[in-house]
């Protein structure tokens, strides 16, 4: 299931190979205070071949955890949530927003459209309050033991998952 470019290609023409596969989908993620986190949905998000990476806040990220898939991505570094939530208005996203304790639809029933951003908060804060006033959704993953959250790269990637099933299958 998985396409791998021809070895030995240049960077860049790997790179425009795997930009004629992406989906339109996008993830924002508010920056970790683990910076492994970051470097795990990168990683994670290559996978999908998600159009672009947005990395909000300042926070260092570890790009070994990343394992290199960094330098085949779109990633744009936004300062602060009230920067990230004037492109996204300015460019039109939906933003699916993941944060449980504010849903008002679960991941199961959410609109979650073939270009939706989806947006993950952080271990500590989730997902801050600009972006939760400007999200098209917030969404909530069903949870079934007395765990009060999914590590953010889960969560990450149970979203990407079920946007893949009814997206790109």
């Amino acid at each position: 299931m998985a396409y791998v470019p021809p070895l030995g290609l240049p960077l860049e023409e790997i790179r425009a190979e795997l930009d004629r596969l992406r989906h339109p989908l996008r993830i924002a993620v508010r920056r970790a205070k683990n910076p492994f986190n970051i470097g795990a949905i990168i990683r994670t998000a290559h996978s999908f071949m998600v159009r672009e990476i947005v990395l909000i806040g300042g926070e260092r990220w570890y790009e070994r955890a990343a394992m290199g898939m960094q330098r085949y991505e779109h990633i744009r570094e936004v300062e602060s949530e009230a920067a990230f939530v004037a492109i996204a208005k300015a460019e039109g996203w939906h933003l699916s927003v993941l944060e449980k304790d504010d849903a008002n639809v679960s991941l199961w029933n959410a609109a979650l459209p073939r270009d939706a951003c989806l947006v993950v908060g952080n271990e500590d804060e989730g997902v801050g309050p600009e972006i939760l006033a400007a999200a098209s959704e917030v969404i909530a993953i069903p949870m079934y033991g007395i765990n009060h959250s999914y590590p953010m790269t889960v969560a990450s990637g149970i979203a990407l998952a079920e946007w893949a099933r009814r997206h790109a299958g």
